[in-house]
């Protein structure tokens, strides 16, 4: 897989476009459309999610998905001949800005559902607004458990992290056969919470959690915490971590001694990882919900309509916000204005065009998409490469 190469955007974008469903799949692998006429006044959607601060790579991706779907959805004739627009706002990912434009949307009539924000953190401390307001919260990336509890106006077509975790547990315990495991998490709720599942799965399965360690998303040196992990003795290293924090981990490895096998959670796929790791991530093993080279025809045909319009291969994240984008299109078709008919369509829309599910269907009391796949991957020679079954040398 070639290496992508990722553009930084720091300003805030408001863009035109329009979409088609999944399933043509002649247009995706083309990028192209037959022309069909778009008249009317826009349809709005909100975006809450970080285009500038740590996690602004997350949203630069985000937006190449959001444009590659609407320029088709456009193409194809919009929505019922209605362009579909979108307004992304820069939260940073911090929930300080999330909640600050939470407001800024619930008051503004032309939004039908909002896409975000990038976190759970950030996320969940704007679902109330959301709420209370009855505006759908789609939170296209949100796997901590609790966010879809937050009310029947919040949604999500991310897996949980309580289904996350374990699919985590069975690749670091059942498939690479590690049995003492140090964990190190973000000390963030959604950093905890995901710790806490882990440790009860890899427990189940047999392993023995040696050390848990957290830090703060802003940390740098983990020098000290990585010499605590070391004693500990573990023969495995768990990541519960974004990119920046997990490239940065693994560059501190090797330095204090430990060169045990890595397994990551797949919020570090992504290829600022394997720009800021370098050689340092070589051999992490993580799990993904998307990988370019799966052979499914979904798969392909987003990839090729990618590689067409930005000359690069996409990551999960890109085919996350396509993702979004479709049910968007999909619930706003069904719902049409009112903002309560689009909440009400999420239970009623079935097998929506997806590339990550393949076809994608909410359950109404979880309010997130049933069925989940994963495939499995390694770092090797710089890129992320499917995992071909070998299991690597323990070394403690």
């Amino acid at each position: 897989m070639s290496r992508p190469v990722l553009s930084r955007r720091s300003m805030l974008f408001n863009t035109v476009a329009g979409g088609l469903a999944l399933g043509c799949m002649t247009m995706m692998s083309s990028g192209l459309a037959t022309a069909a006429e778009v008249t009317g006044e826009p349809l709005w959607f909100g975006v809450s999610g970080p285009l500038t601060g740590p996690s602004a790579q997350y949203g630069a991706q985000w937006k190449k998905g959001f444009d590659l779907a609407l320029d088709q959805i456009n193409a194809a004739g919009g929505v019922k001949g209605r362009p579909l627009r979108y307004v992304f706002e820069d939260s940073q990912n911090d929930p300080r800005q999330s909640i600050a434009i939470a407001q800024k949307f619930v008051a503004d009539p032309k939004i039908l559902i909002e896409l975000g924000d990038f976190s759970s953190p950030a996320s969940m401390a704007a679902s109330p607004i959301y709420q209370r307001a009855g505006l759908v919260q789609f939170g296209f990336t949100n796997s901590h458990p609790d966010f879809t509890k937050g009310g029947d106006f919040i949604w999500s077509n991310s897996i949980s992290q309580a289904e996350e975790q374990p699919n985590v547990a069975d690749f670091a315990v059942t498939s690479l056969k590690l049995k003492r495991l140090a964990v190190l998490h973000l000390n963030t709720d959604w950093g905890r919470t995901s710790k806490d599942i882990f440790v009860k799965a890899a427990k189940e399965r047999g392993a023995e959690v040696v050390a848990a360690e957290g830090y703060l998303p802003d940390e740098k040196d983990f020098r000290s915490t990585l010499v605590r992990v070391r004693e500990a003795n573990p023969d495995g290293i768990v990541l519960i971590s974004y990119y920046a924090d997990g490239a940065a981990i693994a560059r501190q490895l090797k330095p204090v001694g430990l060169t045990q096998p890595v397994v990551a959670v797949g919020s570090v796929y992504s290829p600022k990882f394997l720009e800021l790791g370098g050689e340092a991530v070589n051999g992490v093993h993580t799990r993904a919900n998307f990988f370019p080279a799966e052979p499914r025809p979904e798969v392909q045909g987003f990839v090729a309509a990618y590689r067409t319009k930005y000359q690069e291969e996409p990551d999960a994240f890109s085919a996350y916000a396509y993702d979004a984008v479709l049910v968007a299109q999909r619930v706003i078709e069904e719902g049409g204005t009112d903002r309560t008919a689009i909440r009400d369509a999420f239970p009623r829309v079935k097998d929506i065009p997806s590339v990550i599910f393949g076809k994608a269907t909410f359950d109404p009391e979880t309010r997130r998409v049933s069925g989940v796949r994963n495939v499995k991957l390694v770092v090797r020679d710089g890129a992320f490469t499917l995992w071909d079954g070998s299991i690597p040398a323990a070394t403690n």
